[in-house]
């Protein structure tokens, strides 16, 4: 083997390997950007080819701008405390050009002052005309006069999994907001603001909704109502308490045919006539598979009532119902909204399951008798109310009346025997709230009741009152 003599060739490698360590990163280090350098290019060049994020950026825009008009921000003044009332704001649309405004019954519950502001800034004083509080809705009036744009409905277009979906309205006070999502799911049965038990068959999305957004509209991509933001699914913290109502990514929306539905009784008659069809449900929804090979899910019908519409229409017991109308029924809440918000006098398309077929009847939908609404909110009136009150002496005595209740608004108190409800007598405690609900306390009527009070010396004397569920 060759030796090196002298320690030039030793310096010379030493040096050639200095430079490849130094240089060659470089020289990676510039062809990488070279490559980043015209992959930006390119992507520079795709936008400024392709403007598809700007049309529809374009599209959202019109849609506000369509949208906006019709929707108001809504202030309160009010609240269950009477001796010290509180403020609250909420969201809601104009319905028509007479100056119906929609919101949730929640909204405006108790309110004693309602006011209602639009994107232009000008601002109404509205009153309620009539609320329903099984499905959380109410109609306010304001008085008529230019500019009122009433909000676009998809009348008979059913929202699915999927679509784009905007939300409006006034959330933690930061008025006229929208914000976007898609629908997550449909006919879910979830907890709304609803007092009585309230109605399932909301529409599920991930549009940001927070406290504020309650009577707003959900507009699909043509500008449309599909629904009214009504209620969030709230978050939890590690201990699985529920936070302070701020959006988790889930919030709820009542669907426009029952708004549809329940808006145009309120309108008319200042009541909703519940659709009965006279039949028990037993269990939940579960999966059935017809000798097509079709796969769907129904609900077991336990009893069909004599002479009932369902009875009439050739409903059987054992029946698995699959839809109402042409709407799905993924479980039994659903199933009794889908039946409760039919029209009465109207027919109702009843599809079920079979011996392995889907079988289609046609049932003309009843009333719901006032015994069953009374049976559904039983457990509810007491606190909504307010009174508790036991038999004594021959009479109904009230032992208790919660603050800041429609009894206390009324005037009853603690010792007061009630008379009668209406026109009726009373001496039992679940007597005395059926007749409340006969007289129309569910429809927030006014009731007018005759109490029986002592003075201190123990005179007796009988008071009128009058007791209201909504003010």
């Amino acid at each position: 083997m060759r030796r090196f003599t002298t320690a030039a060739p030793a310096i010379i490698l030493a040096l050639t390997s200095m430079l490849l360590i130094f240089a060659v990163p470089g020289l990676v280090r510039s062809a990488t950007f070279a490559r980043t350098e015209a992959q930006i290019v390119l992507a520079r060049q795709t936008i400024a080819d392709d403007d598809i994020l700007e049309r529809i950026d374009r599209a959202v825009h019109a849609i506000c701008t369509a949208v906006e008009p019709s929707v108001v921000h809504i202030d309160i003044l009010g609240g269950r405390q009477s001796d010290s009332p509180g403020r609250s704001s909420g969201s809601g649309w104009v319905w028509d050009d007479q100056g119906h405004i929609i919101t949730n019954a929640h909204v405006v519950r108790d309110a004693e002052r309602i006011s209602v502001q639009f994107a232009d800034g000008r601002a109404e004083r509205a009153e309620v005309v009539a609320t329903d509080v099984f499905t959380d809705i109410a109609v306010l009036k304001i008085d008529t006069g230019p500019g009122l744009a009433p909000a676009r409905r998809a009348t008979g277009k059913r929202p699915e999994k999927g679509d784009r979906v905007f939300a409006f309205g006034s959330p933690f006070g930061f008025k006229f907001s929208m914000s976007s999502g898609i629908v997550s799911g449909v006919g879910r049965d979830a907890q709304s603001d609803g007092r009585f038990g309230g109605y399932s068959n909301f529409i599920q999305t991930d549009a940001a909704v927070n406290p504020g957004n309650s009577g707003g509209p959900l507009i699909d991509v043509r500008g449309q109502v599909i629904g009214m933001n009504v209620a969030i699914a709230t978050a939890r913290d590690t201990n699985g308490t529920a936070t302070d109502g701020q959006s988790a990514g889930i919030s709820f929306a009542i669907p426009l045919p029952v708004i549809e539905s329940v808006v145009e009784q309120l309108l008319t008659n200042k009541r909703v006539d519940r659709g009965f069809l006279g039949i028990s449900l037993r269990g939940d929804a579960i999966p059935v598979r017809t000798s097509a090979g079709q796969q769907t899910f129904g609900v077991r019908v336990g009893m069909v009532q004599n002479d009932s519409p369902a009875a009439r229409a050739g409903v059987r017991q054992g029946d698995l119902i699959t839809h109402i109308n042409n709407e799905p029924v993924p479980n039994s809440a659903v199933l009794r909204s889908l039946i409760s918000i039919s029209r009465p006098g109207t027919p109702a398309a009843v599809r079920v399951f079979r011996e392995g077929e889907l079988l289609d009847f046609t049932a003309s939908v009843g009333r719901l008798p006032n015994d069953a609404i009374f049976e559904q909110v039983r457990g509810a009136l007491p606190r909504e109310v307010g009174i508790i009150a036991k038999s004594q002496d021959g009479g109904l005595i009230v032992t208790e009346v919660f603050e800041g209740s429609p009894a206390q608004r009324a005037g009853i108190a603690a010792g007061d025997r009630i008379v009668t409800v209406g026109n009726t007598p009373t001496d039992e405690f679940w007597d005395f709230y059926r007749a409340l609900v006969d007289e129309g306390i569910l429809d927030n009527r006014p009731v007018k009741l005759v109490i029986e009070r002592k003075d201190e010396n123990g005179k007796k004397s009988t008071i009128p009152a009058q007791i209201q569920l909504q003010r």
